[in-house]
């Protein structure tokens, strides 16, 4: 069976942030669901957004709609653990980006990769509902980080 495989650039993370696995992300085999990983890499999205003063509505007066997602599962995680996500802005065409996630945890004093998840992002007029072109000023600062 061919397995997915997210190739990530040979760069720094051009955002980092942290977020806990709670109760309510557990599941019936006592480890992170997979459905509660996807919301986490929403949050994640979130705030680096955030960070650089945008919002999902509003990049430089685009929206985002994801087009894609693709994950990879490498470990399992559990309560408590604190995950560490790295973000990765790749692949600009004129519509579109894709945003590279590696998420891991530390336990027992190693570093253990938990998954790899790709998410294609379109920029998106909801007025017409239709798609647009990546701005230009976000593009520009993020194309090369």
């Amino acid at each position: 069976m061919s397995r997915v495989k997210i190739i990530f650039p040979d760069r720094s993370a051009d955002f980092e942030t942290a977020l806990s696995v709670r109760v309510t992300d557990i599941n019936y085999g006592n480890h992170l669901a997979n459905d509660k990983l996807v919301a986490l890499l929403h949050e994640s999205r979130v705030l680096m957004l955030s960070a650089w003063a945008y919002t999902e509505f509003d990049i430089e007066g685009a929206a985002l709609i994801q087009s894609d997602l693709m994950v990879r599962y490498r470990n399992e995680a559990f309560l408590g653990d604190l995950l560490h996500f790295e973000l990765f802005l790749t692949n600009f065409t004129s519509r579109s980006f894709d945003l590279l996630y590696r998420i891991s945890t530390l336990r027992e004093g190693n570093m253990v990769l938990i998954a790899e998840a790709k998410v294609a992002l379109v920029c998106f007029d909801y007025n017409t509902r239709t798609t647009t072109t990546v701005p230009e000023i976000f593009a520009q600062k993020y194309r090369n980080l």
